[in-house]
């Protein structure tokens, strides 16, 4: 038996009974809620995403329903997320579902990355897990799981859309039913088993096949990505206030108000003028809104 069929079998039998119980793997889920939970899922933990997605479809069950709000109210809802250009994009794509497709998200790769703010990763995540369409599925995880397992490395290298689909797709089964299984199940394995800093070697089903493990684990020596810079004194963080104040009100924020948000005039200015270059905040004569 090659070893992409050892780690294929032996990672589905494991995630059949080892899943997390996750709102988007259960039964009934919409295509919709799989868009959404997908979006909300980029660089955002799990356990932060749940409640904020149980909220959205809840007030928007549909792409129809978000697409009849105005964006600000996407970027309202959104809260403490992070990166809330997604509430932007979301909303964008709601509306694109809407005039395109009949409120009905769509199945295929090519219409889904035809969405705004929907790349490679979520196209195929949705067609996949949402359609059960087989179609390799790829993030950080899965890299990583797949770096090690199978190339030996503690780490993956640079991201490449085309080589990655090709190291993901060569360990894809052939069945659709399989196929899905499997794209969950070594995410799931990255997720919580094979983790980026301190991996679970004791705990991997596939322990016995990873190359990795049997070269005696060796360093990792090739390209690193940037390390993020500290949030604390960041425009990011200057952005976070000045947006937790726009969604605090339901009309506009006097300039006064975003003036004492932050003492450092010039920092706090950059960072009004990037959120309004991004979508995110209008300027009216009565003060800033979000759009």
């Amino acid at each position: 038996m090659s070893q992409a069929t050892v780690i294929t079998e032996t990672l589905n039998a494991w995630f059949a009974l080892n899943a997390r119980d996750l709102p988007w793997r259960r039964p009934g889920f919409s295509a919709w809620g799989t868009l959404v939970s997908e979006f909300m899922l980029q660089q955002t933990p799990v356990v932060r995403v749940i409640p904020r997605l149980e909220e959205w479809l809840a007030r928007w069950p549909t792409p129809a329903a978000l697409a009849a709000e105005p964006a600000g109210e996407a970027v309202r809802a959104w809260q403490s997320l992070g990166y809330p250009r997604r509430a932007l994009w979301l909303h964008a794509s709601a509306v694109t579902i809407l005039e395109r497709h009949g409120g009905v998200v769509p199945r295929a790769v090519d219409d889904l990355l035809a969405l705004p703010g929907v790349g490679d990763y979520t196209a195929r995540a949705v067609a996949a897990f949402a359609y059960g369409d087989r179609h390799p599925v790829v993030d950080t995880n899965i890299r990583r799981v797949i770096a090690r397992a199978v190339d030996g490395h503690a780490e993956p290298g640079p991201p490449s859309a085309r080589l990655d689909l090709v190291a993901m797709e060569a360990l894809l089964p052939l069945d659709p039913l399989a196929a899905r299984a499997f794209n969950g199940a070594i995410m799931e394995l990255g997720a919580v088993v094979c983790a980026a800093r301190s991996p679970r070697c004791d705990a991997c089903p596939i322990a016995h096949s990873c190359l990795w493990r049997t070269a005696g684990y060796p360093g990792y020596d090739g390209k690193r990505k940037a390390v993020q810079k500290k949030y604390e004194g960041s425009d990011r963080q200057v952005r976070g206030l000045v947006l937790g104040a726009l969604r605090a009100h339901d009309g506009a924020v006097p300039p006064a108000t975003v003036t004492a948000l932050w003492a450092d005039d010039v920092q706090r200015e950059r960072a009004v003028a990037g959120l309004v270059k991004d979508g995110l905040l209008v300027e009216t004569p009565a003060g800033y809104t979000l759009p």
